[in-house]
């Protein structure tokens, strides 16, 4: 684990005022852009820096927190990156909470609660106006109010604006066909779409249900260390056939159907949250 940047005092002393007198737990580090647990006796808050060639989209991600209700941020610059600093949001996340299921020991009426949830929190964002543009299995996080509530913002957008001059893509696993195609052929910038926060929506809950990536690399010859280039190819000419292995169908049929579907077909957050519900009734 890595030492906290002296440079970035001024997050530390953000921190302590939500926190206090804090002690601070390094939770990623990754391409310029670190993530810190900060906990005190008033509270836990989030601190992430951005230095380098992250700092424009730690930046980003900091004006969009900013932007939304119900989120809290407090921002600056060091000599070389961009901090942030929001109160830290507790509970499992959308890959956590199907870890029962995924393990065979039950827990699907929990996990189905956090699929609906997590639709929900995404339908919500759109009918606000945004897109978020990285929705990974890990980037719910599930309170014990049952509200669900969104991390990693940072190719997230207002319909409308393009804050970014170039998008090469997030998870390629997740990308939609059509905006993989659109990252290939361009032009720049490419905007992500709430048609794509979708696909990656259902795309996250087929992973969390089934441990495994919902498209077939294997049957597509596309093995362990492809580059990811060739798999963006692959996944734009819709190469790659879904994975057979259905262990919860009554889900897994609901979400193919969405997997499937071109773009102007693909439903919207809100009718897949009343999709996912039903597999319950």
């Amino acid at each position: 684990m890595g030492e906290f940047t002296p440079e970035a005092a001024e997050a530390l002393k953000a921190a302590e005022a939500v926190c206090g007198p804090l002690e601070l737990e390094e939770i990623s580090n990754r391409r310029g852009s670190s993530v810190w647990k900060a906990t005190g006796p008033r509270g836990r808050a989030s601190i992430k820096l951005g230095a380098g060639e992250a700092a424009e989209v730690t930046a980003r991600e900091a004006s969009v927190l900013d932007q939304l209700p119900g989120y809290t941020v407090t921002a600056g610059r060091f000599d070389n990156g961009v901090w942030f600093v929001t109160p830290w949001l507790a509970g499992p996340s959308t890959w956590q909470a199907f870890r029962p299921v995924r393990k065979g020991e039950g827990g699907r009426d929990q996990a189905l609660a956090a699929a609906v949830g997590l639709c929900r929190a995404v339908a919500v964002l759109h009918a606000d106006g945004w897109v978020h543009g990285d929705l990974q299995p890990q980037h719910g996080v599930h309170g014990d109010d049952g509200t669900v509530r969104l991390l990693d913002f940072a190719w997230s957008r207002k319909v409308g604006t393009t804050p970014w001059k170039t998008f090469d893509g997030t998870m390629v696993h997740l990308t939609a066909p059509e905006l993989a195609a659109r990252i290939i052929t361009g032009p720049q910038p490419v905007d992500t779409t709430q048609g794509a926060d979708v696909y990656a929506l259902a795309g996250t809950l087929w992973t969390c249900a089934t441990g495994n990536w919902p498209l077939d690399y294997e049957a597509a010859g596309l093995g362990r260390g492809t580059p990811v280039e060739v798999v963006r190819e692959a996944i734009a000419a819709r190469a790659v056939p879904m994975s057979s292995r259905m262990p919860w169908p009554a889900l897994q049929a609901r979400l193919r159907f969405v997997l499937l579907a071109g773009p102007d077909d693909r439903p919207t957050a809100a009718e897949l949250t009343t999709m996912v519900q039903a597999v319950g009734e």
